[in-house]
């Protein structure tokens, strides 16, 4: 059966030396693990694909090619919002995705990317690492054969692109915009028309006129897809994603039978990604922003009464959600891990932040 996966294994079980008591009982043989990794980005998308391909590098480093991954752009196999299904069902071996894109199956994978107005960069990886975090996920997955581990994170977004300018929560009717996760629901409690697309779709979508706006990333890697072109505004900060974790996901069957090396180093590397990942975006971004405002793109602020009308849409998301068992339990570790982290960053990070930044405007 792994073999129609795709999934080959070669773990010799050793030549038994015949004759006295004083020779070798076994010779090791070469174990070999090949995986093929779905991913839901273009491969333009240096960031985002880019941490899939430098998994793949640092597993085979780190086994000495024991583990070897070839990996895939969203849509080369299947559909860029279709892989957690692909792994699940054991047609692939592993994905590298955003687990936001799968809130229709269950509210509460929208914990491990981003919740609206939810948690930053460090504070999600304290969770996922000195919390409940990743032992909630493993439950979570479980159920659809699956067992997944952070795999990058994008650091604060941006709040999207736009071809009107948002001065007030009135603005909003009836936009058509791409936005994902729990974020996508929230705009359409405040009257815009959501539409799920990947990534590789939007600069088409906009271009053609389909979309009024778009949310994809931050300014790096929405420069890359060309968004400037189709885009007179740029909008901060990005309320519904202050950070926004993927995952490496494998199947779980298949994860049961590596041993207990192989899984560590996979999980090691993970974490190695995680880490990458984030420093690659909190390196290019700010140039990238630049680079835009010298092209000429105007980059706005949302005021303060659309991010209340946000921030009330979320609560009332929030409130919905909580009828799904899952979710209800989840979010009672999410919140008050974030809260213990907000009384902190307030009394030190922020008042901090706050003196260095008084002077910049």
């Amino acid at each position: 059966m792994m073999d129609r996966r795709g999934f080959l294994k070669g773990a010799g079980t050793g030549l038994v030396a015949a004759g006295g008591v004083n020779a070798p009982a076994v010779i090791a043989q070469p174990r070999r693990f090949r995986l093929n990794l779905l991913t839901s980005w273009p491969a333009a998308l240096d960031n985002l694909y880019g941490t899939a391909e430098y998994f793949a590098g640092r597993i085979e480093e780190m086994t000495d090619g024991d583990v070897r991954v070839r990996t895939s752009p969203g849509g080369a196999e299947v559909g860029a919002l279709e892989v957690y299904d692909a792994v699940s069902s054991g047609a692939f071996e592993a994905c590298h995705t955003a687990p936001y894109y799968f809130i229709g199956k269950n509210p509460a994978h929208g914990f491990f990317t981003a919740l609206p107005f939810g948690m930053t960069l460090e504070q999600q990886n304290a969770w996922m690492t000195a919390g409940d975090g990743q032992a909630l996920w493993d439950e979570l997955n479980a159920r659809d054969n699956l067992i997944a581990f952070p795999g990058g994170n994008t650091g604060a977004q941006c709040g999207g692109w736009f071809n009107v300018e948002i001065n007030s929560p009135e603005d909003l009717q009836g936009l058509r915009m791409r936005f994902p996760g729990h974020g996508g629901r929230v705009m359409a409690k405040a009257g815009v028309n959501i539409q799920q697309l990947p990534g590789g779709e939007v600069f088409t979508a906009m271009e053609r006129g389909a979309l009024d706006a778009a949310e994809w990333v931050g300014p790096y890697d929405d420069q890359i897809l060309g968004m400037q072109d189709v885009a007179k505004y740029y909008y901060l900060p990005s309320w519904a994603e202050p950070s926004a974790m993927l995952g490496f996901y494998f199947n779980l069957e298949i994860w049961n039978t590596f041993p207990a090396d192989i899984q560590a180093q996979i999980q090691a590397c993970c974490a190695e990604a995680n880490n990458w990942m984030a420093s690659q975006y909190l390196a290019k971004n700010p140039l990238a922003l630049e680079e835009l405002k010298a092209a000429g793109v105007q980059i706005k602020h949302f005021p303060d009464s659309v991010l209340e009308a946000f921030a009330q849409a979320a609560r009332e998301i929030n409130d919905e959600n909580m009828s799904n068992p899952d979710y209800a339990r989840i979010h009672s570790s999410w919140s008050a891990f974030l809260e213990r982290l907000r009384g902190w960053d307030q009394t030190n990070s922020f008042r901090y932040r706050e003196f260095i930044y008084r002077d910049r405007g």
